[in-house]
């Protein structure tokens, strides 16, 4: 069985999120959705826990499970025996720090490839950060994060629990 990671922060998933994760479920028998806390970013809109329930809650595929670890990924993909780290790319700035990612978890973990997604284009400026900052402002972040979860954006960004 091959199994892959698609790691992030996920503080929200959307649909740029969604589409590289049903494209990497296209691809391998298994895919781990592994939420992770980041300390390089602002303050998180949701907790680790309900951003698992909200990618449940936008995904609804047999192979594809939702884990979260707060170590080195490599670890975590010994521990679960992953060939691979699935990356979403957006734009070149994203690739020069994502290769430097790849190049440090092969040196960690050999066994693991780590394999980058181009976004489609409609999704090449879409990120967690530009949700969170729309929503903030009172935009309409419709066409960016699931339908099944979007009011539970808003309702965040308002400051509602």
């Amino acid at each position: 069985m091959k199994k892959a990671i698609c790691p992030g922060s996920f503080d929200p998933v959307t649909l740029g999120h969604i589409d590289i994760i049903e494209r990497a479920a296209e691809i391998f028998d298994e895919v781990i959705v592994l939420v992770m806390s980041n300390g390089s970013k602002k303050a998180s809109l949701f907790t680790v826990q309900e951003r698992m329930e909200l990618i449940e809650r936008s995904i609804d595929l047999p192979n594809v499970k939702i884990d979260t670890y707060d170590g080195l990924l490599v670890d975590y993909a010994k521990k679960n025996d992953a060939v691979a780290i699935v990356k979403g790319l957006r734009a070149g700035s994203d690739f020069e720090y994502e290769f430097e990612q790849a190049l440090i978890n092969k040196s960690l973990y050999p066994k693991a490839e780590t394999l980058f997604l181009p976004a489609r284009g409609d999704n090449m400026f879409l990120s967690s950060s530009m949700v969170k900052e729309v929503c903030m402002l009172g935009g309409d972040i419709g066409p960016y994060v699931p339908k099944t979860i979007a009011q539970d954006i808003y309702k965040r960004c308002k400051g509602d629990k």
